[in-house]
């Protein structure tokens, strides 16, 4: 398998497109600005209501909307927590190792939340769900920081492992390694890439996350609430932090600093790939360049085609997703019905997997299988859909197919699913549309005028939809010809998948 990460930065933001041997499988998009709430985040917050009916509290973090804080989300811990941020507020205590530091006795897991926070107290909380639609963040006040191979928990003791390994010869070798280095107070997670580490590895790990905590405990004295006091890393690290590995092959970037960043990065995690993260310097925008834009509009409509005729039809309600899977005008004449239909589904799972990563959907996932009637078939399909899933980051369970071909998927949803309009306006909405030749002539009078105001100007191109890209280059006696033996210069054309019917624009060599 070969892995590429695409990174197109602009003014106001930044995409990072996921590639698995040329086919998208995962956009993200960061905000250059202060983007406030991205999971993992840590504030600290002033407690607002405590809801005795609901055993929960609403918290400022900053949001519009208070976060919520459910009492099973403050972390046995959250006495020692309390004690901590009292001492260090003052500004006289600094030794944030916890070594020293007395933990106090775990809370009843079936308490009261009104007898451990009060209105107005000072908390240290973690965004553990961004805010979605009308709802504000969901907190948690049970700390982790999150570093390549291992996960670190202040104010806890317990070590623990990832269940995706799966070797308990493995396992227990990491909590060997991991007791040996592990500092008093905090407690250790080791996370799936952990596996057959060295303990210089881990060690090294673990030293960079604790710095990251002591630099958080420093900007606590004399800080306003509510204000964000730890950040996520940019996405770009967070991505790479998380799904960094052998298959990679690709990280290409528009931005140079951009790129310095991530080289400095990868100095850390994984040197030997550092040579495989290139400036993107061609003309052609770097989307176009690797297929993405066309993907993006192909990939998030309701329809979603596959090969050989088959597609899925997506629907969204306020409870759950619904995907049908449709044969289309597939047929197989030496296969029977059965086999057609298992055929189709192992496609379609492999697909629903794809999109449930590429939109980021979450919730309950209800897929309408082509029904099967042989209980192996189901359990063949059961087993494709798991294994296809199997790269997803994000916590999933899927129950077996019922015997109707449903199946049933929960998929975590920490932030906003990702909604792209694949449909543009139509150009035709009042009755009338200018012909494509009237188009032409405005491209022809934009493109004698930039020639009349620069006599010099070399190399330009001109962006346009596809279709009208391919009416201007039609044929031998193309209009771009045309162009040519008029104005004695070569205009290259791009098409660009991203641009609507009418939409054109000149670029110059230097963009």
């Amino acid at each position: 398998m070969k892995t590429e990460l695409i990174i197109r930065s602009t003014s106001s933001d930044i995409d990072f497109a996921l590639l698995r041997d040329g086919r998208l499988v995962e956009l993200n998009k960061e905000e250059t600005g202060d983007n406030k709430f991205a999971v993992g985040d840590i504030f600290l917050a002033k407690i607002g209501k405590v809801m005795g009916g609901l055993n929960a509290a609403f918290v400022n973090v900053g949001y519009p909307k208070d976060g919520f804080l459910h009492y099973h989300d403050l972390g046995p811990q959250v006495q020692s927590l309390n004690k901590f941020i009292k001492k260090v507020s003052t500004g006289k205590f600094k030794d944030f190792s916890l070594k020293n530091f007395p933990l106090e006795k775990d809370i009843d897991k079936d308490g009261e939340i009104n007898e451990v926070l009060k209105t107005g107290q000072n908390l240290l909380v973690q965004i553990v769900k961004e805010p979605i639609s009308t709802k504000g963040p969901r907190i948690s006040s049970e700390l982790s920081i999150a570093g390549r191979y291992l996960v670190l928990v202040p104010f806890s003791d317990r070590i623990s492992v990832s269940q995706k390994i799966e070797d308990n010869k493995e396992k227990e070798r990491l909590k060997r390694l991991v007791k040996s280095i592990k500092p008093k107070g905090f407690g250790v997670i080791l996370r799936t890439v952990a596996e057959g580490k060295k303990v210089a590895e881990l060690d090294k790990d673990l030293q960079n996350s604790l710095e990251r905590w002591k630099t958080m405990c420093k900007r606590i004295a004399n800080t306003n609430t509510p204000t964000k006091i730890l950040s996520e890393l940019n996405r770009a690290s967070s991505i790479l932090r998380d799904v960094m590995n052998d298959s990679f092959t690709n990280i290409v970037t528009n931005d140079e600093a951009l790129k310095v960043e991530i080289k400095e990065y990868l100095q850390e995690i994984y040197p030997e790939k550092e040579s495989i993260v290139k400036l993107h310097r061609s003309e052609t925008p770097i989307f176009e360049k690797y297929g993405i834009e066309r993907q993006i509009k192909t990939g998030f409509g309701k329809t979603v085609s596959m090969s050989k005729g088959a597609y899925l039809v997506i629907e969204h309600t306020e409870a759950l997703h619904v995907i049908d899977v449709n044969s289309g005008n597939r047929s197989n004449k030496a296969k029977g019905q059965e086999e057609t239909a298992l055929e189709v589904n192992l496609i379609a799972a492999t697909e629903v997997a794809r999109q449930l990563q590429l939109r980021d959907m979450g919730g309950i996932i209800v897929v309408d299988f082509i029904d099967m009637k042989s209980a192996e078939n189901r359990q063949k399909l059961y087993q494709h859909l798991k294994e296809a899933m199997s790269l997803d980051r994000t916590k999933h369970k899927i129950l077996p197919p019922s015997k109707f071909g449903l199946v049933q998927i929960t998929r975590q949803r920490v932030r906003q699913e990702l909604e792209i309009k694949t449909t543009e306006p139509n150009p035709n909405k009042n009755g009338e549309v200018e012909a494509p030749i009237v188009l032409i002539e405005k491209i022809e009078i934009e493109l004698e005028r930039i020639l009349n105001n620069n006599k010099n100007c070399k190399g330009i191109t001109l962006n346009v939809h596809p279709f009208i890209a391919a009416y201007l280059t039609k044929g031998l006696n193309s209009i771009r010809f045309k162009w040519f033996l008029k104005h004695k210069k070569w205009i290259k054309i791009l098409p660009r998948d991203s641009y609507q019917y009418l939409n054109y624009k000149f670029f110059y060599k230097k963009g």
